[in-house]
């Protein structure tokens, strides 16, 4: 028979990580894209934000994600950098790979459904509407501070929306060479 206390140090294996831990993740791809997850995320939040949400159906989503994602991106950066990954059991390849299609999708919804806003918007006079008739369209009137503001949410949230794409294959390359 096998030792009881053998046998629970095998069922528990040790966190797989290939990824650096500390200050050394900012040197890879994955902790690069990670920061500019969180750079252009927070970018979009506070762009949608002071957009006073003239659409709020579709630009509530926009809001919700970027918020959202932007707290999951510095959680999961601060696992990290303070070095907690080597207490929690886990993959954390596959976490890092699962937590970054998820967010792609997210963004990715966010993105489209920001630039509908973006494009559903006319430029008016002065005054901001939703109308929704004829039923199923919805025709939103910004001013040319909401409009311009729109736009730059929606430019900020392609990049956004494109930067957890290579984040798993290249997760565990070093930009700069060790020397």
């Amino acid at each position: 028979m096998s030792d009881p206390a053998n046998a629970a140090a095998t069922s528990y294996p040790a966190p797989i990580v290939s990824l650096p831990i500390g200050l050394d993740i900012l040197r890879t791809y994955s902790g690069a894209l990670i920061c500019l997850e969180i750079i252009f995320g927070g970018l979009v939040w506070i762009l949608v934000a002071s957009s006073n949400l003239p659409v709020p159906l579709l630009q509530g989503w926009v809001l919700f994600v970027s918020v959202i994602l932007f707290f999951f991106s510095t959680a999961f950066l601060l696992l990290f950098l303070l070095g907690y990954v080597d207490k929690i059991n886990t993959d954390w390849n596959f976490l890092d790979m699962a937590y970054h299609f998820g967010a792609l999708l997210l963004y990715f919804s966010a993105f489209v459904l920001e630039a509908a806003t973006t494009a559903a918007g006319s430029i008016s006079g002065n005054d901001t509407a939703c109308v929704s008739k004829p039923e199923q369209n919805i025709i939103a009137y910004l001013d040319s501070r909401q409009y311009s503001i729109n736009v730059a949410a929606t430019v900020s949230a392609t990049p956004t929306a494109s930067v957890p794409v290579p984040s798993h294959p290249l997760g565990a390359v070093r930009l700069t060479k060790r020397v």
